[in-house]
């Protein structure tokens, strides 16, 4: 175990700052995340060293399909989140308790070493919430940068300010999910609040972090196209035309196992009203799709990247400019 980072002593025990939860951690007792723990009036991170999922996906399957398209890296995550989605398609790690997976011990130093053994361009902090692994994400992030390497958090965006200026300034891109735009929704189906993820998501862009961002659909719970419009005028507004976003559909997992998948339909009447607002770049991920996971230049139409399911199969773009001239939101 490590001394975990963002917390203060209070009367009643230790108050954890991480996250906008800001639990009050009584002697002996975790936090909501099941890994930052209370021992003798310290904060004790459990996941520091501990990963239980060390694996080289595409970048692609973050997904982020405008940060180095085609590349390979290096995905790690542990066990624990900040929030409690009825949805969870990851549950079996997120909601575990510190005796119920098996974890490897695998330092910061070793991390960038089997990235760089891997052929990886870098580290991905993914599979749960790697907000709740901070100190083991800052210490990795400091190393792959010394390294040459980038690093990616991919994020359900419940983070406190404090904590994303220590560790954004170190993450090269993010993919966060804005699971709704409903208040309702998120206290209801992921025991959280929306209020802070939106504050999250226009801070982390103002740091500089190249942004994606991921929407869940679920049928009749954030599918309405009331929703989705408000959703995808707050991103144009506050993050702006640029800013990739992917539909991904809604298969039936954890407790919300007694509801339908998300039809395409479903999601190509999101990406439609998307565009109406002005979003340059959306796209269809869980579904087979057509075309809706291509990458089409937004002025003049042009294809630019060619993919399928995870693979890129042509890239027509060379640098980030576009030959009708257009300025592309790509990084590579």
């Amino acid at each position: 175990m490590q001394v975990a980072r963002w917390w203060k002593k209070q009367p009643k025990g230790i108050e954890c700052f991480l996250c906008p939860r800001r639990c009050l951690i009584a002697e002996g007792h975790y936090g909501f995340c099941n890994v930052r723990k209370n021992e003798s009036m310290t904060l004790l991170t459990l996941a520091y060293n501990h990963p239980i999922a060390v694996n080289l996906d595409p970048i692609e399957k973050k997904p982020l399909y405008h940060f180095y398209p085609g590349s390979q890296i290096l995905s790690i995550g542990t066990i624990g989140c900040s929030l409690a989605c009825e949805f969870c398609q990851n549950w079996d790690i997120s909601r575990a308790k510190p005796d119920q997976a098996a974890h490897r011990e695998i330092t910061p130093e070793a991390v960038i070493k089997i990235a760089q053994q891997a052929g990886s361009i870098g580290i991905a902090f993914t599979y749960n919430e790697p907000t709740i692994f901070g100190e083991y994400v800052l210490d990795i992030a400091t190393l792959a940068h010394q390294s040459g390497l980038k690093t990616v958090m991919v994020s359900n965006g419940y983070i406190t300010a404090q904590a994303i200026d220590d560790i954004y300034p170190l993450i090269d891109a993010a993919n966060i999910d804005l699971k709704s735009f409903s208040e309702d929704f998120y206290r209801r189906y992921c025991h959280g609040q929306l209020k802070p993820i939106l504050e999250a998501l226009e801070r982390i862009k103002s740091i500089g972090t190249f942004l994606e961002v991921t929407t869940l659909l679920i049928p009749d719970l954030n599918d309405s196209d009331s929703e989705i419009e408000q959703l995808t005028r707050w991103i144009a507004n506050h993050l702006g035309f640029d800013t990739p976003l992917h539909f991904s559909a809604f298969h039936p997992d954890y407790h919300l196992r007694h509801l339908n998948r998300t039809p395409k339909a479903t999601l190509d009447r999101a990406r439609m009203i998307a565009r109406n607002n002005g979003l340059r770049y959306v796209y269809e991920g869980n579904v087979l799709s057509d075309r809706e996971d291509a990458t089409y230049c937004y002025n003049c139409g042009k294809l630019l990247i060619e993919r399928d399911g995870f693979s890129v199969l042509r890239s027509n773009l060379k640098g980030n400019i576009c030959t009708c001239g257009a300025k592309i939101a790509i990084v590579q």
